[in-house]
């Protein structure tokens, strides 16, 4: 028997067993955190995008920190299960990981990588994943990275690099996808050569060289 209550529609919704229910809460919070972030995310914004009532909703979660929580959890779940323990350095198998958890739920790639870094009670763990890559990817580019601090610095950044763009390349509609993997570890083989050879001159180019579409 369904139980009303005051200020609240009737439930329409169909039944689910409640494992499903909460997957289909879970994916709809991805997508409304994923646009506005934690703060400026409703919980009747993920009910609505959800197809179901705040009744279903706090039946499942007991908060909005709760289901956001849960959010990163199955995120940090998926990515885990797709990216090795970086004990090996950042390697080609890192990356292939990356991309592949970021194509299976782009949402909840860029909630990972973009808000919840910027939340200070939920991003303990993504701050331990970029902490556990650059220590083991320090040792990979100081072999070819001979200066420590430039090996310190390459090894900080080859990781944000390699994230940044795979968010980019999600937000360009995932271009030439078959090659996408390639396009990254260039971008990240960039910084390292950044590193290893400073006195090589790398201008950019001019915008009055640059050639575009005539108006």
């Amino acid at each position: 028997m369904e139980v009303e209550v005051a200020g609240e529609q009737p439930e329409r919704v169909g039944r689910l067993p409640r494992a499903q229910r909460r997957e289909q809460i879970l994916a709809a919070a991805t997508e409304a955190f994923a646009r506005n972030g934690f703060a400026a995310t409703g919980l009747d914004e993920i009910a609505t995008e959800a197809g179901i009532t705040r009744v279903i909703l706090y039946r499942h979660f007991d908060s909005k920190t709760d289901l956001y929580q849960a959010v990163l959890d199955q995120m940090c779940a998926r990515l885990e299960a797709h990216v090795d323990e970086p004990v090996g350095g950042f390697s080609d198998a890192s990356i292939d990981g990356l991309i592949r958890a970021a194509v299976e739920c782009p949402a909840g790639f860029r909630l990972l990588f973009q808000h919840a870094l910027r939340e200070p009670e939920f991003n303990e763990r993504i701050e331990k994943f970029h902490s556990d890559i650059t220590v083991a990817a320090y040792p990979q580019i100081s072999a070819v990275v001979p200066d420590e601090a430039l090996a310190g610095w390459a090894a900080q950044l080859a990781p944000v690099v390699a994230i940044e763009a795979i968010i980019a390349w999600l937000d360009a509609g995932q271009p030439d996808p078959a090659r996408a993997a390639t396009r990254v570890r260039k971008a990240v083989m960039g910084v390292i050569g950044a590193a290893a050879n400073s006195d090589v001159d790398c201008a950019l180019p001019h915008p009055a060289e640059q050639v575009g579409p005539s108006s």
